[in-house]
């Protein structure tokens, strides 16, 4: 049924599953957050100096893809600078009542996290602006000529914003935030140190080997690192005698049809798509949405990154493009050559 995503192993996105495996896994402080130096260098700055002048920090905004570290980045934040923080979503403030709410319940110096920020209602957006400037909220009494502005005041927060599409964000509202921050995918190297990590807290009996195998196939992703590694840990417990070796996880990440890459039956099933059936490409991406029977905006949210990120794919004005490694992966001879330029004359 078109529309109806399937629950992937290797999908960054947070499932129910996941949350008592965060929490346990999630570094409390800046120094035990694994990769993302830049970032954690600038926000360690902007931390002591907050602290030094025991002000709020800037407002801060934190994008890429899901499942990097975002909201284990706001928490951290907030235990660093010692504060609160009141967490939410976009979805979830559907009136400005709702958001009023939350901005005049917080504390001098606390954080609001919005995660999602970019699907935020735009009525709601617009009252957001005077409380991130000006730390004050504007609300209206009444209706039609009677209808009377009132101004509240309200204590210096830090917003910290998190979203997976910064494209989407309106310009006012990006232009608002004091400090932006990209996210970008994990190496090989701290993907390791990641699922070594996680396998210590965990108390799981594991090799060097095998592990470096399950932050291979992570798609570098930790949230997907630490999801492999729990279900590794479940094979090696019933199949191997509790212990993850390299043959043990080749083993359980393969009857999850996650290749040596990360990439697994949809992921195939995409490439497989745009070289069989239409060449190689370029395909406009609602004809690869209908012949796979999913969303477009999914295929570009969920789908593309990683395969861009690898170079299987290519983006163009007349549609997406197999490239040479998307063949050599999946084993096709690569014979397509570029189209001649159209004679003028």
């Amino acid at each position: 049924m078109r529309g109806c995503q399937i629950a992937r192993v290797i999908s960054g996105k947070p499932s129910a599953e996941d949350a008592p495996l965060d929490t346990s896994l999630r570094p409390r402080c800046l120094a035990d957050f694994i990769g993302q130096d830049k970032t954690k260098a600038n926000l360690n700055i902007a931390i002591a100096a907050a602290r030094g002048r025991g002000e709020a920090i800037d407002h801060v905004l934190l994008y890429g893809p899901p499942g990097l570290g975002k909201t284990c980045l706001a928490y951290i934040i907030a235990a660093e600078v010692g504060v609160n923080i009141k967490m939410t979503s976009g979805p979830a403030i559907e009136r400005t009542g709702d958001l009023a709410a939350i901005l005049t319940n917080l504390r001098s110096q606390d954080i609001l996290f919005i995660d999602e920020i970019h699907r935020l209602n735009r009525a709601v957006e617009e009252i957001l602006y005077p409380a991130l400037e000006e730390f004050a909220l504007d609300i209206i009494i009444g209706k039609g000529a009677g209808a009377k502005s009132l101004r509240l005041s309200l204590p210096k927060f830090t917003l910290i914003g998190a979203t997976t599409r910064y494209a989407l964000l309106s310009p006012p509202l990006r232009d608002r935030f004091g400090s932006v921050y990209r996210l970008d995918f994990y190496d090989q190297a701290s993907l390791e140190k990641i699922v070594k990590r996680s396998a210590a807290i965990l108390r799981v009996e594991a090799e060097e080997e095998g592990l470096r195998e399950i932050a291979r196939r992570a798609r570098g992703t930790p949230r997907v690192a630490n999801r492999l590694l729990k279900r590794v840990r479940d094979y090696a417990q019933v199949m191997a005698k509790g212990v993850i070796t390299h043959a043990v996880a080749v083993a359980a990440l393969s009857k999850l049809e996650v290749d040596p890459i990360g990439l697994d039956e949809i992921d195939h099933k995409l490439l497989h798509t745009i070289v069989e059936k239409f060449g190689g490409g370029p395909v406009g991406l609602e004809t690869i949405a209908a012949s796979i029977s999913e969303e477009a905006d999914t295929i570009m949210d969920v789908y593309e990154p990683y395969l861009l990120q690898l170079g299987f794919l290519e983006r163009t004005p007349r549609g997406r493009v197999a490239t040479r490694l998307a063949y050599e992966h999946l084993g096709l001879p690569y014979n397509k050559e570029k189209p001649p330029q159209p004679n003028l004359l």
